[in-house]
């Protein structure tokens, strides 16, 4: 009964907004830093964006990746310029990723009135607003306490852990220097996340016919990773299945599913199956009913926007599947009310002495870990980044 009550809290929570630039106070706001990957807001930044990614050793582990870095970008930005071309002329990532952070911000400030104000920040890695230009508007605002609240749900080192190591660098730099820092480092089983994912689903259901509804396959699509990143011990894995584990229970198991992967760039191994083989596989097993489910991205971007819904939905069409995707998150109220009780808890437990700046997880290096950044890392923000 408790978790039904709670699903209903969530499920009438309403979407805020507020404007901080007319904001002031003479307490300094607490930031809300919202780390992600990021994505080209216009066709001309896509360049940029792939040099950026390309060059993170941490997500794409390259042999001289200084060189072949410019290379692979250049090489590839006419087909992926082409790409964002086709979902409307950019991502609408950040569009998203601000409306999240001010939704939660003004949440927090009632669910959490002793670390009043909060301000989100976003923090992308490959595309504006970069860690550099995002730290200087904190250390405009004069920020002394922030929250580096991933954006993914599940932790891995090349996507978490690339945006913590890029914050390690920019130690010295104004707006990081003398700011007290703690992290949400993963949160792909809290039970908000699991309502809204299972929501999207369960609408996404209702597309199809009632007599196709309960053979719908769910099938849950990650971005891949290479077996290089896997091998060496790293979480994802393991988190995404316990995310996608979490909303089949949600849902009372009522639909097979699986799990795959997507977005495999370049020739080396990377986890499978991918999304793509799937459906194929699923056609000729006689399965034509999938629903497409992303449950490691939270905000629509070129993966679902691009990937699942023209690539994907048209190969499906060619195979004679019909399928519907989940919607992304977006600005769900029962997502952002998600989010702001994911930070809320957090910003107790840390003030109350419960948690420390870092998780316990958050501490521990891969096995095979042999970035020494990881290490120094974890160590500054288990110092809350003023050692």
């Amino acid at each position: 009964m408790a978790c039904a009550r709670q699903a209903r809290t969530w499920a009438t929570a309403r979407s805020f907004r507020r404007s901080y630039a007319t904001v002031q106070s003479a307490k300094s706001p607490t930031a809300i830093v919202m780390m992600n990957m990021g994505g080209p807001s216009t066709v001309p930044e896509v360049h940029d964006f792939l040099k950026n990614l390309f060059s993170d050793g941490d997500l794409i582990p390259l042999p001289f990746q200084r060189v072949l870095a410019p290379l692979i970008a250049k090489r590839r930005t006419p087909k992926i310029e082409d790409q964002y071309t086709a979902i409307g002329g950019g991502s609408p990532i950040l569009r998203y990723t601000r409306a999240q952070g001010e939704g939660l911000c003004a949440l927090l400030d009632e669910l959490h009135p002793e670390s009043a104000p909060h301000k989100p920040y976003v923090m992308f890695r490959y595309a504006n607003p970069l860690t550099n230009s995002t730290l200087a508007e904190m250390h405009k605002d004069g920020v002394k306490r922030a929250v580096a609240f991933t954006q993914y749900p599940q932790y891995s080192c090349s996507t978490t852990g690339s945006s913590l190591n890029e914050l390690y660098r920019k130690r010295d730099v104004d707006g990081a220097r003398g700011v007290e820092w703690s992290v949400v480092d993963r949160w792909g089983t809290h039970p908000g996340f699991i309502e809204a994912v299972a929501q999207r689903i369960e609408s996404a259901l209702q597309k199809f016919s009632p007599d196709k509804r309960s053979d719908a396959v769910l099938l849950f699509s990650a971005h891949s990773l290479p077996m290089s990143v896997v091998n060496r011990g790293d979480p994802y894995i393991l988190e995404v299945s316990a995310s996608v584990s979490a909303v089949m229970q949600r849902l009372g198991n009522k639909n097979p599913y699986r799990l795959v992967w997507q977005s495999q760039v370049g020739p080396s191994a990377w986890m499978g199956m991918q999304t793509s083989e799937a459906l194929k596989g699923l056609a000729r097993l006689g399965r034509k009913e999938v629903v497409l489910v992303p449950i490691a991205f939270t905000s629509d971007h070129i993966e679902t926007l691009y990937e699942l819904d023209l690539e994907y939905g048209k190969e499906a069409e060619e195979l004679g599947v019909e399928v519907h995707r989940a919607e992304s998150l977006n600005e769900s109220p029962v997502f952002i009310r998600a989010l702001a009780d994911i930070v809320s808890a957090h910003l107790r437990d840390y003030s109350a002495s419960k948690i420390g700046p870092a998780s316990v997880q958050l501490g521990l290096r891969c096995p095979g870990c042999t970035n020494a950044v990881c290490g120094q890392q974890k160590k500054w923000l288990a110092g809350a980044g003023l050692s």
